[in-house]
């Protein structure tokens, strides 16, 4: 079996600029991320324009969308940013493809210190594994189908509707 991952940005990815203390995008963490995990199923990378979610258009969701049927594999695992996951998590399961496809994020950038981003990435790679073909999110050790999950700002947890 093998595994694809599409990176779109999102907390995961952004990197700490310690000149100007911004949070910004530049390369994806993700080549250092599969090292990291050790993981012994080829996995495929695919690096889409890193965007923070509140900055992604129809054009951009059309773009990820186009990447998951263009994909050969059965087992896709979408990193993304919180803030509009469900939006488009409700894009491809509106699309009823043939693939188990998994969006998965971070609360804290992979960089920085207690992030969640790791633990999110494995988790997210072992449910694309053994879920049925479907769109689902993996947040912090939980799996909600596309049509089924919100993000709760006040919490900082994603949970049912």
């Amino acid at each position: 079996m093998t595994l694809r991952i599409i990176a779109t940005g999102g907390t995961f990815d952004k990197h700490y600029n310690e000149l100007n203390g911004v949070l910004g995008f530049s390369e994806s963490h993700l080549p250092e991320v599969i090292k990291r995990t050790r993981m012994t199923i080829p996995a495929q990378l695919e690096v889409l324009p890193l965007l923070d979610s509140l900055d992604m258009q129809d054009a951009d969701r059309a773009r990820v969308l186009a990447a998951c049927e263009a994909a050969p594999e059965k087992s896709v695992v979408i990193i993304h940013g919180t803030d509009t996951m469900p939006q488009t998590a409700a894009v491809l399961g509106n699309a009823s493809l043939t693939q188990t496809i998994v969006l998965t994020g971070a609360m804290i950038p992979y960089e920085i210190a207690n992030s969640d981003a790791l633990f999110n990435f494995g988790f997210a790679c072992g449910v694309a594994q053994t879920l049925p073909p479907g769109v689902y999110v993996a947040m912090n050790g939980q799996v909600f189908p596309w049509d089924n999950v919100t993000k709760n700002r006040s919490a900082g947890v994603f949970q049912q509707l």
